[in-house]
């Protein structure tokens, strides 16, 4: 019996006219996503990163060579504001892991570029955080693991759709 058990059982008690499915649903991801987060800060702390930092480096670097995006590229991809954005790139800039780099051709625009610095970083980091989460979720075999992944899609898509139309 986990938390969101007793929670429910207290609910239960209380409301017993109450369908309870989606508060467990609901509250035993969010406990989940909170254990996770925790988890794999651990990693990211021991590269001298958090979660925010390493975001935005793991985006460039699965965006391919030259391992650039412009500033709402990346917005799109992390989905924060322009301002968090801009903090976070200030930070990794005066860390010497990316650095922005004027258009040629448009003196208004900008890209974002990893470093070599960042690029390593980012290299030993993310083989890492992969064997992490790996460890993170070896409580489930990789044919559960394959159908909750398929039915947290379907649950996402389905929550994303229903906010798409408010």
């Amino acid at each position: 019996m986990d938390n969101v058990d007793r929670i429910l059982a207290q609910w239960a008690a209380e409301r017993p006219d109450l369908q309870l499915l989606p508060m467990a649903l609901i509250g035993r991801n969010k406990r989940l996503a909170q254990a996770l987060g925790h988890g794999m800060e651990i990693v990211f702390k021991a590269h001298g990163l958090n979660s925010a930092s390493f975001d935005v480096l793991a985006t460039l670097r699965r965006s391919g060579a030259p391992y650039a995006l412009t500033p709402s590229e990346l917005i799109d991809w992390t989905m924060v504001t322009s301002g968090t954005m801009t903090n976070r790139l200030d930070r990794l800039e005066a860390q010497g892991l990316i650095e922005r780099v004027k258009s040629a051709t448009d003196a208004r625009s900008v890209t974002v570029q990893l470093t070599d610095a960042g690029f390593q970083l980012i290299e030993g980091c993310v083989s890492e955080h992969v064997a992490n989460q790996h460890r993170l979720t070896a409580g489930l075999n990789a044919n559960e693991q394959a159908e909750l992944s398929r039915l947290l899609g379907k649950l996402l898509a389905g929550v994303e759709q229903a906010q798409s139309l408010d």
